[in-house]
Parts: structure tokens; C-alpha cells; sequence
């Protein structure tokens, strides 16, 4: 096809109004196109828009639970839990199986666990008030400044420490720290006397924002054990042993 400067007037006029047409169709099409995809890029942010709906991704993290698992866990109706779980299986983000009577949820990725810590680490980042909140619920509780997974590692290395899971058993057994002991935190007044007082002991549970830990650890120090918290729970370590 010639440039149209050398084409006749009329033939030169014709191509260059179909080139304008053909640009504007394909810009408006750009623009549906980009519409559409952010529309369903949208659809994962307004999932997460809800603070109960955030809780419910970090529990469900933890492992697999039913509907009568996550009311216990968050205080909410049983109304309210499964209009949040429709929320969620809408948007993808969760999905279910049917266990009898009961149907049991499970996030659809690991990538939605992924995607539940990052936002906690940018809410620290650029929200003074996360960090505040977060400091001074523990101040009081923490006595001494909690490990770090770095830490940890370095002393399981050489043996002088002895990890607990102090979540659930059921979230024990669907995944935790290499070497640690499942210990849960409603188990262990009466479990207590097991553990050995010649090593540290460090507690760890859900993740940061979870106190499973910190009542272990005291519990632990009233009964004269070296006991400190991990800075981290399941969620951190996976994230740092898949890099």
C-alpha cells in the first residue's frame, strides 16, 4: 500500500479517515478491555474491603475449618460468618467441600495467604496506627522482646531451644514449624510439667497479631520456665522458607 501522499486526493483522503476510524475503534476497545479487567481486579478489593473478611483469611491460613469453627473464632453470628464466606467464595478467594452435613473452607491459593500477610506487613509500613495498636496491646503482655525467625533458625541449628505450637492441634497437623511440638495454649496447664526447664522455650501461634503466644509465654515464665515468643507464626515461616 502506497503512503497516502502519493495516492490521488480523494483515494489519500479515504485511507486516512479509515485509519482514523480504525484508531478509534481500537482505542475504545482499549478502554472496555481495560475497564473489564480492572473490573475483576476490583472484585478481590472489594472482598478484602472488610475487616471480618480479613479475619477470616488469616484463620483460614491457619488450615481448613467449618463454618461453626470460624463463629467460635471471630464472635460473629452464624448469619454473619456465612454472608462473609459467600463474599469471599464469589470473589475466589475461598473455596469449600461438603463433609457430611457440614461444609468445610479452605482458601483457594496460597497466594490468598500471601496476599493476606503483605497487606498486614504495608499496613505497618504506612499506618502509624497499626503499629501503635499493635505496641501497646503487647507492651504489658510482652516482657521480654520476642525472637525473630532469623534467630530462631540460628538456635534450632545448634539444639539450645525447645519450639511450641501453641494453635490448635488440627492447625498443627495441617502445618507448622519443622521441629516444633504441638502444645495448645488451652492444653497447657495440664501439660505443663513435660516440658523440659534446662532449655529456652519459644511459643509461636498464628502470626503477629495472635496472642496464643504471649499467654503461653506467660503462663510458661509463672511456672519458672526461660520462655520468649516467636515475632511470627506459620504464615511468616512458609513465606521465608519458599525464598
Amino acid at each position: 500500500l502506497r503512503h497516502p501522499l502519493h495516492l490521488p486526493e480523494g483515494r489519500a483522503i479515504l485511507i486516512n479517515n479509515s485509519i482514523d476510524y480504525l484508531n478509534g475503534v481500537l482505542c475504545v476497545e482499549k478502554r472496555e478491555w481495560k475497564d473489564a479487567v480492572y473490573a475483576q481486579f476490583g472484585r478481590i478489593g472489594k472482598a478484602l474491603s472488610s475487616s471480618r473478611r480479613m479475619e477470616i483469611l488469616d484463620l483460614l491460613a491457619q488450615g481448613p475449618k467449618n463454618v461453626e469453627n470460624l463463629v467460635a473464632e471471630t464472635g460473629l453470628g452464624l448469619a454473619n460468618v456465612s454472608r462473609h464466606l459467600q463474599v469471599l467464595l464469589q470473589a475466589r478467594l475461598v473455596q469449600f467441600e461438603k463433609r457430611g452435613t457440614s461444609s468445610l473452607y479452605r482458601l483457594s491459593s496460597e497466594k490468598v495467604a500471601d496476599l493476606s500477610l503483605l497487606l498486614q506487613s504495608l499496613s505497618e509500613d504506612l499506618l502509624a496506627e497499626v503499629r501503635w495498636l499493635r505496641d501497646e496491646f503487647l507492651a504489658d503482655l510482652d516482657a521480654l522482646q520476642p525472637i525473630t525467625l532469623e534467630e530462631l533458625t540460628a538456635r534450632m541449628e545448634t539444639g539450645d531451644v525447645r519450639l511450641i505450637d501453641v494453635r490448635p492441634p488440627e492447625e498443627f497437623a495441617f502445618g507448622h514449624i519443622p521441629g516444633a511440638i504441638s502444645l495448645p495454649v488451652a492444653d497447657l496447664a495440664t501439660q505443663i510439667s513435660g516440658l523440659p526447664k534446662d532449655y529456652p522455650i519459644v511459643a509461636y501461634c498464628r502470626g503477629r497479631y495472635c496472642v496464643y503466644a504471649v499467654e503461653a509465654v506467660q503462663a510458661l515464665r509463672e511456672h519458672g520456665f526461660q520462655a520468649v515468643r516467636l515475632d511470627a507464626g506459620i504464615g511468616e515461616w512458609r513465606r521465608a522458607s519458599s525464598r
